[in-house]
């Protein structure tokens, strides 16, 4: 069973949809103790930093998450929390990997970023994962040595970061199509 998190703003019911058409057995988790017997954890995006911190913190999830040994995959503002800080109202963050997340200069591009971009993986448990994903994104995390997948948008960003068991995409894989599916099996195979 696959803990889905439910930290507020998320967007539970496209991830739901996503595992439902690819019979995933799942849960939505507002409390800590029913992610106890979960094979996996995604906490989903959509939401601001601070809105998602605070809903964590108040279901106790911060050390379910921060001390969770099986896969987690982190989606949007779930893959940014992962970071240290993010400039989005000045948000501390999990700290699971260095560095802070930025907002995207002006510089005529159109924020938040919206549509389809293209992802270049470089790892190999999802070489096939290469194409176009569906983002919606006012902030970014920079390349740095957890990047395994990056796209650009006035910038050269981390698309797909990994550290230990922590997977984090930027894009929104339940919202990408076929694409987004073969991504999330290919995570799934991770367990």
């Amino acid at each position: 069973m696959i803990a889905v998190i439910d930290c507020g703003g998320a967007n539970l019911r496209s991830v739901s949809y996503a595992l439902e058409n690819l019979n995933i057995d799942y849960q939505i988790c507002k409390k800590k103790e029913q992610v106890i017997n979960s094979s996996a954890m995604i906490i989903p995006g959509v939401g601001a930093a601070k809105n998602v911190m605070n809903n964590l913190k108040k279901q106790n999830f911060i050390n379910t998450i921060k001390e969770y040994k099986k896969p987690v995959l982190g989606i949007c503002v779930g893959m940014q929390i992962f970071y240290e800080f993010s400039e989005e109202e000045d948000q501390k963050c999990l700290g699971l990997i260095p560095g802070k997340i930025k907002r995207f200069n002006k510089n005529n591009l159109t924020i938040p970023h919206m549509g389809w971009n293209e992802v270049i993986f470089n790892d190999d448990s999802f070489d096939e994962c290469n194409g176009y994903y569906y983002f919606a994104n006012s902030y970014y995390a920079e390349i740095n040595k957890f990047t395994f997948g990056k796209c650009s948008y006035g910038n050269t960003f981390s698309a797909f970061v990994r550290k230990d068991n922590f997977f984090g995409v930027q894009f929104h894989p339940e919202k990408s199509s076929k694409k987004g599916s073969k991504f999330l099996m290919q995570f799934l195979k991770q367990l």
